[in-house]
């Protein structure tokens, strides 16, 4: 009660280093002000532990890569720190004080699930439960949420996610199978035909690195190569997707269309190596990771090579944008708040100093050729694909002029496309329900109009 814990950057001379944080204790009667960590790099989320005599944070040792896991530290009011996390491969997210002090409950992307792990102080890690997280509604990226009792033996309230259902709430007590508490879309999705979802892994063919995904199957869906496919890419790059209930990709597997989506290389939740494998090199590899898998769809006799299409957005317009300036093979894209120039993004998006020192660390005037190597608007000469661009008009992250400059490219290249600019919407364009709907069914509704099979069915009198 008389101190506050605060995260703030009083450091004059880092003000490009957009990452830079420090943890403060404040005397709130003398309004004194003492740095409890000192280092380069994030420090942050200070949790104070019941008996008031351990501090525990997160945080990381800032080494200038576009990406780096997230660790779980401890320290002493005598200001002795431990690093709790050093063994577990795993960047950590949301954590909490278990009752008795002895331990902490964290979030973790594992190996395409999101788990809950418990962490003694001692660093000792245990998985509790795999089945966290279904609470993104659009697409199926690792998110969840939980929470722990304050007195007593440890009990935990999580989202519990699920393949056929958005996300339930469970209770678990170590040591004993969750029990979920919730039914809350019973009345619904019973009654409703949910795409059966597969787990992939494929070797890709970029070194051999092991690749996860996961497909979609249309109801009645049978292995005879007409299927049309949607891949489906998602942003970050560092994030992951997992077996998650996800609006978007059930819509289109309602529509009829197998639908992929996979954790390239890059993708988090593989340990800090499989993510870095991206660094100075996003686009690149992560591209052929997305072929292998659809490659592997192809042979399994899942789809027909001539009804591929493809889409993502942020991370994933990104990627979209590379695959058509790279093949032909798809019949039509979709790429959404892409990133299209690295040099534009590096000056003017919402997070531009991160871009130029972590992602491409140099200024675009000191190495305008690996700019340039890296952006999509480098290969447009290359596109025939028709591609359908698409942005928020109130996007700082990836703004709207990152995919005009690509419909104008486009344009000029006399490639058939279209520009969808979203009035009012920020980056998040799944915000609200109507954005949601009226993104997929423009989606859907472009590639339709450049599937082989239905063009077919058209000349031969069909609907």
């Amino acid at each position: 009660d008389e101190t506050l814990l605060v995260v703030g950057n009083e450091a004059e001379d880092r003000d490009l280093d957009v990452i830079e944080s420090e943890i403060y204790a404040i005397d709130l009667g003398t309004l004194e002000r003492t740095p409890l960590t000192e280092r380069d790099g994030p420090d942050f989320a200070p949790a104070v532990s019941p008996d008031g005599q351990h501090i525990a944070y997160l945080g990381y040792d800032d080494e200038v890569m576009s990406y780096q896991q997230t660790d779980l530290y401890v320290m002493t009011a005598e200001g002795k720190t431990d690093l709790l996390t050093e063994e577990f491969d795993r960047s950590i997210g949301s954590f909490t004080w278990a009752p008795d002090g002895e331990s902490l409950l964290a979030m973790a992307e594992v190996d395409g699930d999101l788990a809950i792990v418990q962490v003694g102080l001692n660093g000792e890690t245990e998985v509790l439960t795999s089945d966290a997280g279904g609470t993104s509604i659009g697409r199926p990226y690792a998110s969840g949420a939980f929470s722990v009792n304050r007195e007593g033996p440890l009990k935990i309230a999580y989202t519990q996610a699920r393949t056929e259902t958005p996300a339930e709430l469970a209770l678990l007590v170590p040591g004993e199978e969750p029990e979920r508490l919730t039914h809350l879309n019973d009345d619904v999705l019973p009654y409703l035909d949910i795409a059966e979802i597969e787990e992939i892994k494929v070797k890709s063919s970029a070194g051999g690195v092991e690749i996860e995904g996961w497909v979609a199957l249309p109801p009645g869906f049978e292995a005879d190569g007409s299927y049309p496919l949607v891949l489906e890419i998602h942003g970050g790059p560092f994030a992951q997707y997992g077996p998650y209930f996800a609006a978007e990709i059930q819509r289109y597997a309602a529509e009829g269309y197998v639908t992929a989506y996979i954790n390239p290389r890059g993708s988090t939740g593989y340990g800090e190596e499989f993510a870095q494998l991206i660094d100075l090199a996003y686009p690149g590899k992560d591209y052929d990771d997305l072929m292998s898998f659809v490659d592997e769809l192809i042979d399994r006799d899942y789809v027909d090579p001539d009804r591929l299409f493809v889409t993502g957005g942020s991370g994933g317009g990104v990627l979209t944008a590379w695959i058509v300036g790279k093949t032909d093979r798809f019949a039509a894209a979709a790429t959404i708040k892409p990133v299209i120039n690295w040099q534009t993004m590096a000056l003017a998006g919402d997070i531009a100093p991160f871009v130029a020192r972590h992602w491409l660390k140099a200024m675009p005037w000191e190495e305008p050729e690996r700019y340039s190597k890296l952006s999509p608007i480098t290969y447009v000469g290359n596109v025939t694909t028709p591609t359908l661009v698409m942005v928020g008009e109130e996007d700082w992250r990836t703004p709207a002029w990152e995919a005009e400059q690509f419909y104008t490219a486009l344009k000029l290249q006399k490639v058939d496309t279209a520009l969808i600019r979203v009035p009012g919407s920020p980056h998040y364009i799944a915000s609200r329900p109507s954005r949601l709907i009226n993104k997929v069914d423009n989606i859907m509704g472009w590639f339709a109009k450049y599937d082989p099979a239905k063009a077919d069915d058209e000349e031969d009198g069909g609907e």
